[in-house]
């Protein structure tokens, strides 16, 4: 248990205990102040993702609706957040789970100006008791051993209200010549030693009830599929000629 203490947290609110893979492989990136002052700047989080940062933000926040409900599952360096409140306006709410309390805090002092932006202390992967109009994961499940993944996409799923959607952005298999492929793999093996499991796994795999689900799928990142957006439309309680869509881009 990591005794972390969270500057303005709301009275009552406990630190869980981090996982070891944060702890181990990603201390470096999430759970040092020096952290945030290097990483969230929309310039270094465009070049981590091959300058197409602006144009995956987009395609995440694309569907999602004016005065919605969205869960976001875990807090992200950049901008992303900050769009998704504005999107959403003051009758929307936007939730963002995370279990680093360093970065729960740093989120709530980025949306300070959003009330209806809420940030607390929480594991992804259990579901909590609210239902949302969307649930969005930004580059999450990379970071996650296998295990934890499937947690995460039921979590994610369990939370939706009837016709609701998840999105799912992260990478994806990239075409065998893609000049970018063996940088990426020296990244993997020097960094992120769970992501590359996202290049030979489906989302949509790692989901223990996809029946439940309709879904379609489409990859690309510089029209040869380095990364992915993945969308699960809640099908239960639908019409069947009502179509839902699991969209990659």
């Amino acid at each position: 248990m990591h005794d972390v203490k969270l500057p303005g947290a709301p009275d009552g609110e406990q630190a869980l205990e981090l996982p070891d893979h944060l702890v181990r492989y990603y201390w470096w990136a999430y759970l040092r102040p020096a952290s945030i002052r290097i990483f969230d700047r929309d310039v270094i989080v465009s070049a981590i993702l091959w300058g197409q940062y602006r144009r995956l933000c987009d395609l995440a926040l694309e569907g999602i609706l004016p005065g919605s409900r969205v869960l976001q599952m875990a807090c992200v360096y950049g901008d992303l957040s900050s769009r998704l409140a504005q999107r959403l306006g003051c009758k929307g709410r936007l939730d963002i789970v995370d279990i680093a309390p360093i970065q729960v805090h740093h989120a709530r002092t980025k949306l300070a100006a959003a009330p209806w932006a809420r940030s607390f202390v929480g594991d992804a992967a259990e579901p909590g008791p609210d239902r949302y109009d969307s649930v969005l994961s930004f580059f999450l499940l990379h970071e996650l051993p296998d295990a934890h993944k499937h947690r995460v996409v039921d979590a994610a799923l369990a939370q939706l209200r009837p016709g609701g959607r998840a999105i799912f952005i992260d990478y994806a298999r990239p075409a065998p010549l893609h000049p970018l492929k063996p940088v990426m793999a020296g990244v993997f093996a020097l960094l992120e030693p769970f992501a590359r499991t996202m290049w030979h796994t489906g989302i949509r795999s790692l989901a223990t009830q996809s029946e439940h689900y309709e879904s379609s799928n489409r990859d690309r990142f510089c029209r040869k599929g380095l990364q992915n957006r993945s969308r699960l439309d809640d099908a239960i309680n639908k019409a069947p000629l009502i179509r839902s869509f699991f969209d990659s881009a």
